[in-house]
């Protein structure tokens, strides 16, 4: 097994090349087709939290049970992302995108006409592990496709999906569900996903996997330099973000918002959307001053909450704030990964996905516990010292990981 440090230069040159396109543009059709595929993966997590009491009553189970679907569809993302990704390193890249995306079609197929509560968390498992191998997949399969310079507007592009699922597709299907049934939008994810299939077939490049021989090793992935920072900024950074987002609703309580989440969702989606836009604009040239500005508007929100949180308008700043400094993190954070593992992206793009699935699942567990034993009001202070660990990652991590562009 090569050592960490040589990693890259020892097997960069077996690697298929890259395939940007003649013109020298990005190849938008092909990015976008990547971000469709991350908008149905996060839409396809995301509904049933809309939709809890419409799923409780058609599968006859209380909202805390139709809750737990979205926590198996966690879980198979958890436990699948890394073994399956490491267990396909040498498959073409293509086949694997497909299998991913007819995961989507197999669960929520299943989930649409299901009036098994147990088939229907199993098809919630199924749909987890296939956002599992998405996910490892998409940064690795953008920058791919782009030269050098232009990776991190790629992979912004590429994760477009995420958000406008959370700021639109979210609420368009919490509303389909809610006038013509929660199981109309499951069928509908379905469609798209085979729709996106076949955009996908007819217009991605494929590429080789890892040569026979040539495959990574998680330890020997997670000790090239820059790996380990990145990883704790997903897990303080994620941890602390599901910490508010989860519990939103009682977050708003003092304010005496309660009525007004959609809104208030709406305004994060927003400023969600808008902050991805300008990371795709500047990242390839300033991913250390965007990462560090992410960080730090987040850390300002949580400031405004621990101040202000009973005044409104306060609220309403703050949650812009945030969304502002959290909507350009995936992005973020996946390039930064990429270019610290070089050939091995996808293996580290794995140990993301778990890393952000335990930070989701984390948020949920120490949230119940501050709300239970304190009250909305311990939430800020958490927040804050888990945003001050990722700013200080950040600052210290200034030659791998989280460096300045060369000139």
């Amino acid at each position: 097994m090569a050592d960490s440090s040589s990693l890259s230069s020892h097997l960069s040159p077996h690697l298929e090349p890259s395939c940007p396109p003649r013109s020298g543009g990005l190849p938008l059709a092909s990015l976008l087709a990547l971000a469709l595929a991350g908008f149905v993966t996060i839409l396809t997590e995301a509904l049933p939290a809309g939709l809890l009491p419409q799923i409780s009553a058609g599968l006859g189970v209380s909202q805390a049970m139709a809750g737990q679907l979205v926590s198996l569809y966690a879980i198979g993302s958890l436990v699948a992302a890394i073994p399956l990704t490491a267990a396909t390193q040498r498959m073409r890249r293509k086949p694997l995108l497909l299998a991913a995306l007819a995961g989507f079609v197999l669960a929520n197929s299943i989930t649409t006409v299901s009036g098994s509560y147990a088939l229907t968390l199993l098809a919630r498992f199924v749909a987890g592990v296939a956002a599992g191998l998405l996910w490892a997949l998409l940064a690795g399969y953008a920058t791919r496709m782009v030269p050098p310079h232009q990776s991190g507007r790629a992979i912004a592009i590429a994760m477009l999906g995420a958000p406008l699922a959370l700021s639109l597709g979210l609420p368009l299907g919490t509303w389909m569900g809610q006038h013509l049934g929660w199981r109309l939008c499951f069928a509908s994810m379905s469609v798209l996903a085979l729709l996106l299939m076949a955009w996908v077939q007819l217009r991605l490049p494929d590429f080789a996997g890892q040569p026979a021989g040539q495959a990574f090793g998680l330890g020997q992935v997670f000790r090239l330099p820059g790996v380990r920072p990145v990883l704790l900024v997903v897990l303080a950074y994620v941890l602390a973000h599901n910490l508010l987002y989860t519990y939103i609703a009682p977050l708003l309580a003092p304010a005496n918002l309660g009525a007004q989440i959609d809104r208030v969702l709406l305004v994060f989606g927003l400023m969600s959307v808008l902050s991805i836009w300008i990371t795709g604009l500047l990242i390839d040239r300033h991913l250390r001053a965007l990462s560090l500005a992410s960080t730090g508007l987040f850390l300002l929100g949580a400031v405004l909450l621990a101040l202000a949180m009973e005044l409104p308008a306060a609220v309403y700043l703050a949650v812009a704030v945030w969304g502002l400094g959290f909507g350009g993190l995936p992005p973020l954070l996946q390039t930064a990964l990429a270019k610290s593992a070089g050939p091995a992206a996808d293996v580290a793009q794995s140990m993301l996905v778990t890393s952000w699935n335990l930070a989701i699942a984390g948020g949920g567990m120490a949230g119940g516990v501050l709300l239970a034993q304190w009250g909305v009001a311990a939430f800020s202070p958490a927040v804050l010292l888990l945003m001050l660990l990722s700013l200080a990652v950040v600052l210290l991590a200034k030659h791998h990981g989280f460096a300045a562009a060369q000139p």
